[in-house]
């Protein structure tokens, strides 16, 4: 007769047991590395946002500052005719700065979060989807970004939020930052002098 061989209760208490600890351990370690991994998308995004407008300006430069017909700072970049920022009188608008594909140079009233997205989408090759507000970026799972504008002149601000850092509503809707640094992985582009900074919130 064959002896039959298996687990005791007590070896299977004891693997249950460690494959608990091995949990408790590795969890964390996996949610640490998706925040890590929402932290790399926004700065590498960034990154090649800043990139993108120094390539830009250093065009225009190397053309010698060219115009559009309307007398607007204007470079062929990629296939597309971007314009760019105007000098202000006092300094605090340097030229030379992506603004979109029509107005907005002066940074004034023109210059709205249309001229973001248009920026977005002319100035990075294959750009994940940008939504131009709340309602847009809900309607869809395509769009992967939110892109809001602030202030005027030499404040004029381009947000630009990784969506999945984002807060939810009740009904698991994506709810527009009221705070538009202070929540969610984002980062901001100002036309007057290209500043690029990212913001981890997340």
């Amino acid at each position: 007769m064959k002896k039959q061989s298996g687990f005791t209760l007590i070896e299977l208490v004891v693997v249950l047991i460690v494959i608990g600890l091995l949990a408790v351990t590795a969890i964390p370690k996996f949610i640490d590395f998706t925040d890590q991994a929402k932290q790399a998308n926004i700065e590498g995004m960034a990154g090649g946002f800043a990139t993108g407008i120094s390539l830009v300006r250093a065009q225009w430069e190397v053309e010698g500052r060219p115009q559009n017909t309307s007398g607007q700072n204007a470079v062929n970049y990629e296939g597309t005719l971007m314009i760019l920022t105007t000098e202000s009188s006092d300094g605090s608008v340097r030229p030379g700065y992506a603004v979109g594909l029509s107005d907005g140079e002066n940074l004034d009233g023109a210059f709205d979060v249309t001229n973001c997205v248009e920026v977005w989408t002319n100035l990075l090759q294959n750009p994940p989807l940008v939504a131009g507000d709340i309602a847009e970026l809900n309607s869809s799972d395509r769009f992967k970004y939110l892109v809001s504008q602030s202030g005027g002149g030499s404040g004029a601000l381009c947000h630009y939020h990784l969506k999945e850092t984002l807060n939810k509503d009740a009904n698991n809707n994506y709810v527009a930052p009221s705070n538009l640094t202070g929540e969610g992985n984002s980062f901001t582009y100002q036309p007057a002098n290209s500043a690029v900074v990212v913001y981890i919130n997340n």
